[in-house]
């Protein structure tokens, strides 16, 4: 098992000391990769649990509790930089700059160096010096938070819990456990606008289709918002209340090519409208029983990770109902943050998914999935069981299980 060498000249201060193990998988020589469904690598470290990721062609960005944000290329180490302080809870990348969110409240802008690659330099912290002074002057930018406190309206008080860009990447939105979601402008980073979305900490928001941003909280909620441009600020306006119970929405995410948006809750269930039904009527999947903690979508796929350590991949067939095509189980921790590549193809023209799954088990994983579906085997009939019974109802078809070594378990409905 060959070691990370972290004694690389692109850092040499304690980012690079923490040691990271590769561990690559290879598919099992029975298989037709091209069809291959499975655990391709791991990245396992000693620093702490992974909070977020995000990946963009070659590259993977991820985030800790260790105030770290480590960079992969290849799915090797590649380079690091650090945040003075606050776990990073969430990662974005517009073009040429990367926004990290952290737990002490702060969105920290950074830029890769032009003579470097390996360089990444902080040009930034939302909201910067030079506004919370120009608007701690005047009374009127002062509102309540709690405990009879005020705070200057373009500051998050508590942690960072969600970051989204706009299509364009022209707007930043970051949700945070203080209530309220923040409108921020990429090019120079001023506050454009503060929304007091929800009666609890907004556990996830995501900017969508036809300049909606949708909001889940720990409320119970999820919100619609529709985003107006009024001159130089923007104007957000509650459009629609789509979900209202007791369980958390504990995070979200909208499908661009389908106009479909996902929400995923505390107590396992995965929730979805469309916009051809006008976001009304949105019906439900069953894939885990405990919390949904993470979703990624593209093209037709949707992925959603669990407290209860398993990765559920869905498709969305002709006509909107969707099929659970596979159950990948590697992780030994609930998986916290998803990221997906659709970028590679194989030589045959079809389109797999490159999938990277953070772990509160300190690990991320790198999984290969196949987005046709899988061939089923006939195998002997087995006594009732409740479980499989339960799973025949709700994957609605046969599904794969993948171990944590990567060998691979057929079932039939």
């Amino acid at each position: 098992m060959p070691e990370i060498d972290n004694k690389s000249p692109y850092d040499t201060s304690p980012v690079a000391s923490s040691k990271w193990s590769y561990r690559e998988q290879p598919a099992p020589d029975c298989m037709d990769f091209s069809d291959y469904t499975g655990l391709l690598a791991s990245l396992v470290r000693q620093e702490g649990n992974i909070y977020s990721l995000a990946a963009i062609g070659d590259m993977l960005y991820t985030g800790s509790d260790s105030k770290n944000i480590r960079v992969w290329k290849n799915r090797k180490e590649f380079s690091a930089f650090k945040s003075n302080s606050g776990l990073v809870k969430a990662i974005v990348i517009a073009d040429d700059k990367i926004f990290t969110g952290h737990s002490d409240g702060k969105i920290r802008a950074w830029k890769i160096s032009a003579k470097n690659p390996r360089v990444h330099k902080k040009i930034g912290t939302l909201p910067n010096l030079t506004s919370i002074v120009e608007k701690s002057i005047k009374p009127k930018n002062y509102t309540e938070v709690r405990n009879n406190h005020s705070a200057i309206w373009i500051k998050h008080y508590d942690a960072i819990s969600s970051l989204s860009l706009t299509e364009d990447r022209s707007l930043l939105y970051s949700g945070s456990w203080d209530k309220t979601i923040k409108v921020w402008k990429v090019s120079d980073f001023k506050c454009l606008e503060s929304i007091p979305a929800h009666d609890d900490a907004v556990n996830t928001v995501v900017a969508g289709f036809d300049d909606l941003i949708f909001s889940g909280s720990a409320d119970g909620t999820m919100k619609v918002w529709r985003r107006e441009k009024p001159g130089k600020r923007t104007k957000h306006f509650l459009l629609n209340t789509l979900l209202k119970q007791e369980s958390a929405v504990t995070s979200l995410v909208v499908n661009p090519s389908e106009t479909v948006v996902y929400a995923g809750l505390s107590d396992g269930l995965l929730h979805y409208w469309e916009r051809e039904k006008l976001l009304s009527g949105g019906r439900v999947l069953r894939g885990h029983t405990v919390a949904v903690l993470c979703l990624a979508a593209a093209g037709r796929m949707v992925f959603s990770g669990s407290v209860d350590t398993n990765i559920c991949v869905w498709r969305r067939e002709d006509g909107g109902d969707h099929k659970c095509l596979y159950v990948l189980n590697g992780h030994s921790g609930p998986v916290k943050c998803l990221a997906v590549d659709m970028s590679r193809r194989d030589g045959g023209g079809e389109r797999p998914c490159t999938l990277y799954s953070g772990s509160l088990d300190r690990s991320v994983k790198i999984w290969r999935v196949s987005t046709q579906t899988p061939q089923m085997e006939e195998q002997p009939p087995r006594g009732p069981s409740r479980q499989k019974d339960r799973l025949r109802r709700n994957y609605d078809g046969g599904f794969q299980t993948f171990s944590a070594q990567g060998r691979l378990n057929h079932r039939r409905k």
